[in-house]
């Protein structure tokens, strides 16, 4: 028993040993993304998605760079830096692994990085959450990220979706996150860039494409990435919600 848990903690502390470096690749990269200008993030992202449509297997190749102009973007527009422990539970979110943080860790910050990256591919990547408060709080927050970076967000609830538009305002919205919110169709919502959702709304609108009468009818597109936020609750305490 003792020696399984010495071999499961040496490969933990291996993996986080690893992600130190590839953070540490991100860090060295801080100067060159500080020096440019506002209107450049969306020049950079424009490269970065031309040169992975190049060669899709590229794409951890360009992950220090994307994630240092995220950095750079959170640091400009929300004046949230990201830590380097949350860069690291990016890369691991990036490499379908689960990464534990408490309450206060800055969850919410930490999938940016890497819904961003898997985004550059242009196929539509999906944020998982438990509810409709989070579904739209973290897409009007993090939307402002992504908008300076030229990716669309949009956040799928009961019966709504919504895209974040930073002309859009709707000065009745009590929380400033969700100002910005216009309602759209589901099916532009599945067109953005990223789509933060809760996990029912995903389950049914996958059963009722399935049962759709024509193509025009379906609202999904094909299924690439997706980042799950409270994997435990989702996966095992709501097991039986489609």
């Amino acid at each position: 028993m003792l020696n399984f848990l010495k071999k499961l903690f040496d490969y933990n502390q291996k993996q986080i040993e690893r992600l130190k470096k590839k953070v540490e690749e991100i860090n060295k990269l801080e100067d060159k993304v500080r020096v440019l200008k506002d209107e450049d993030f969306k020049k950079e992202t424009k490269k970065l998605k031309e040169a992975i449509a190049e060669d899709e297997k590229k794409l951890d190749q360009y992950l220090p760079w994307s994630y240092a102009l995220v950095r750079e973007a959170a640091r400009r527009t929300l004046n949230q830096r990201h830590f380097d422990v949350q860069l690291m539970a990016a890369i691991a979110l990036h490499e379908g692994k689960i990464a534990e943080q408490k309450t206060g860790e800055g969850k919410t910050l930490s999938a940016v990085p890497a819904l961003y990256l898997n985004a550059l591919l242009g196929r539509g990547v999906h944020l998982v959450t438990v509810n409709d408060y989070l579904a739209r709080r973290d897409a009007g927050w993090m939307g402002k990220v992504f908008d300076f970076l030229g990716l669309k967000t949009a956040a799928i609830i009961s019966d709504k979706s919504f895209l974040y538009d930073l002309n859009y305002k709707n000065t009745e919205a009590s929380d400033w996150r969700l100002q910005h919110l216009r309602p759209i169709t589901r099916k532009e919502a599945y067109q953005a860039d990223i789509t933060y959702g809760i996990n029912s709304e995903f389950g049914f609108d996958y059963l009722r494409d399935n049962m759709a009468q024509s193509v025009e009818e379906l609202v999904q597109r094909d299924f690439y990435f997706a980042i799950i936020d409270e994997a435990d609750s989702i996966l095992i305490d709501e097991a039986r919600t489609p």
